[in-house]
């Protein structure tokens, strides 16, 4: 799983009883260890523990611990007979101070590690022991829980009062990690598979009744909004159930762990694709349930989580927060944020799209013919499951990249209030809500997407850092500053992959880094980069190599002020691109060698000063760069809204244009023009 990090978070988890070895290891000696725990962090999503030589994290909701049972995680190189060797020394060497170990599961197939029980004075020695990474204490995770719902997933345009899919989704596989169902209501009947798998904490309370009814109760409505006969989005898709949450809808870190462990060890044995895991709970944010579901991405299953429904930034949140998890926030039946009590819905930058997630009508285990309504995120990542099922049956080799491109491009724009949201989130939180596309067709057509980063710290060396997913292609990179001071940005290249770096300024709040990340399996991209020129002319440029058609124009400068003057030049006639800029700053280019792609720059440039200005790219092309170019200090910065370039000033300032790089596979406009002409 590569190094744990040392700030680590993290949400709950449970596991099945399996008890392990105690043999001791007699060749293994003991150091006495004093164990010096350091006094709580403020903000524990920050900061984790570094005790011994291994990291050492909890959860960052101190209701939700599960003190005395701790996930091990191996380094990535551990053979499995050091899992085995590691456990007989940590049971040894607890024994020989008075106290007992249990351990509770043993993964092999997710990662090399351990879930044990044991007491926290344990701790330190386990952290010492030779091919410990890292541990984190287990936590507990949370299910987040026709009808208008369907009706809104449908394109305005072929609305008829009645639900009519491009497909049932029948040739995909979606695993539901949540409580038990009732496989035999009419609704999910012959389409839900129950497997063996259960891996569940105790129920709260002494008093506490398992009626079947209320066990069944979020796992089964779940399944029929997934694929249910009546009030199904994928109405064929198979749905197979592993048990993770008890009968009150809680699970843990470790259980859904273990759960993920037993999907994948079933794919090593019957390999099938293409397959979608819902994870319709949340909890703290763990580095290691992040970890592992990038695991399951890279043997390539589909992973879709709910955002959460505390009403804060989904990035606190896990699976939510994994950037390689599709991750879903609810929307009522108007299209706004769904409020459920004095919370709601969770939102931020680790939202990928919203989906109805209000009142949804779904089987019910009251019985076997009953209907219920149920509202939370994971009704809205059922939804989007639901989507997926019927996208994945139309291109089943799709990458999760590429298939989160095209719910982004399918899904409905700009319908949701931004007030809603606390006001440093609403330009990060994206304003789309998923649908299902007119058609669905498997060719090649250019999507992409705005990835934000976090906001940089506010000293004057401070950068903000963002990359793109998988197999995406960075075409362009812009920042923004809150306050206007910045110093730029910069497109490179660091660790085999590109990554949008953005500077903060003195005096500035902190920065972000914008990257727009683009699917063309067949692009080529390049990255080149002017150096300061000394003296006699006051602008320079840095151009594309032939046969490359320029997508993205980016500037940083590490001294004096700096102001967005760099404007992007395609002349398509001659085939000489560039970004052309002052010489004092430091001019970046994104060039790619795609056939079929043809680019064009628009610009607006407004008379008189505005607050703000933006120019969109015409129907049919999709923006691949958004660049400010200002006739003075104060502006703050431009970014990407879809396919429209924005810009933004301070009141000070002189005011800017908005120019925005358009791109369009030419192919698909000479077949749409062929197919009118017939």
């Amino acid at each position: 799983m590569g190094r744990c990090p040392r700030a680590l978070l993290l949400l709950g988890t449970l596991a099945l009883l399996a008890p392990g070895p105690a043999a001791e290891d007699e060749h293994d000696e003991y150091e006495e260890l004093v164990l010096s725990f350091p006094s709580e962090e403020e903000n524990q999503t920050e900061v984790g523990r570094q005790l011994g030589s291994a990291a050492f994290s909890r959860t960052n909701k101190d209701m939700w611990r599960l003190p005395g049972q701790y996930i091990v995680v191996l380094k990535e190189e551990t053979h499995k007979s050091q899992t085995e060797r590691t456990i007989r020394r940590l049971q040894a060497r607890a024994a020989k101070h008075g106290y007992l170990t249990k351990i509770l599961h043993i993964f092999q197939d997710l990662f090399q590690g351990f879930l044990v029980k044991m007491s926290s004075d344990v701790l330190d020695m386990a952290l010492r022991l030779p091919h410990v990474d890292c541990i984190e204490e287990d936590s507990y995770v949370f299910a987040q829980s026709i009808p208008w719902n369907l009706g809104r997933i449908v394109p305005a345009q072929f609305k008829s009062g009645e639900y009519h899919p491009p497909n049932k989704g029948d040739l995909v596989e979606v695993y539901l990690l949540d409580t038990s169902i009732q496989s035999n209501h009419r609704e999910i009947e012959g389409r839900v598979f129950v497997t063996d798998f259960e891996n569940v904490p105790e129920e709260d309370g002494t008093r506490f009744h398992r009626q079947a009814s209320k066990c069944d109760s979020h796992g089964t409505h779940m399944a029929g909004v997934v694929s249910g006969r009546d009030a199904g989005v994928a109405k064929g898709a198979s749905v197979r159930s592993l048990r993770v949450l008890n009968c009150q809808g809680k699970g843990t870190v470790s259980g859904t762990l273990i759960g993920l462990e037993f999907i994948k060890k079933t794919l090593t044995a019957q390999p099938y694709t293409p397959l979608v895991v819902l994870l319709p709970f949340a909890g703290g944010y763990s580095r290691v349930l992040n970890a592992a579901c990038r695991l399951m991405v890279q043997s390539g299953v589909v992973m879709i989580a709910a955002a959460g429904n505390y009403k804060e930034d989904a990035c606190l949140y896990s699976p939510a927060s994994e950037p390689e998890v599709i991750t879903v926030g609810a929307t009522d039946f108007q299209d706004q944020p769904a409020s459920m009590g004095a919370l709601g819905t969770n939102f931020g930058r680790c939202v990928d799209v919203f989906a109805p997630g209000d009142d949804i009508i779904g089987a019910s285990s009251d019985c076997s013919t009953c209907f219920t309504s149920q509202s939370g995120t994971s009704q809205a990542a059922a939804h989007v499951a639901g989507i997926t099922a019927m996208i994945l049956n139309t291109d089943s080799a799709l990458t999760l990249a590429e298939l989160r491109q095209r719910l982004i491009h399918f899904s409905t724009k700009n319908v949701i209030n931004e007030a809603w949201f606390p006001e440093d989130q609403r330009l990060v939180t994206p304003n789309r809500v998923a649908g299902l596309p007119s058609k669905l067709t498997a060719g090649e057509q250019l999507y992409c997407r705005s990835v934000w980063s976090t906001q940089s710290g506010s000293t004057r060396s401070a950068t903000a850092v963002v990359r793109c997913s998988g197999n995406e292609e960075m075409l362009s990179c812009s920042s923004f500053s809150t306050n206007g001071k910045r110093r730029g940005e910069r497109l490179e290249v660091h660790g085999g992959g590109k990554q949008c770096v953005a500077h903060n300024a003195f005096g500035g709040h902190g920065v972000y880094a914008i990257a727009r990340c683009c699917i063309w399996p067949k692009a080529d991209c390049q990255i080149h980069t002017s150096s300061l020129t000394a003296g006699g002319t006051s602008t320079t440029g840095v151009g594309c190599s032939k046969n490359h058609v320029l997508t993205g124009c980016s500037s940083h400068s590490l001294a004096g002020v700096f102001s967005d003057n760099v404007r992007p030049v395609l002349r398509m006639e001659t085939g000489h691109h560039q970004c052309v800029g002052r010489t004092d700053v430091t001019l970046h280019t994104s060039c790619c060698h795609a056939p079929r792609i043809e680019c064009q720059v628009k610009e607006h440039s407004p008379v008189g000063f505005q607050e703000k200005v933006a120019v969109s790219c015409d129907e049919g092309w999709t923006l691949t760069g958004c660049n400010a170019y200002s006739w003075g200090p104060g502006t703050l910065g431009a970014y990407a809204v879809d396919d429209t370039c924005v810009v933004t000033s301070t009141l000070a300032g002189k005011g800017a244009a908005a120019i925005a790089i358009c791109c369009r596979n030419r192919r698909l406009e000479n077949d749409k023009h062929s197919y009118n002409y017939k």
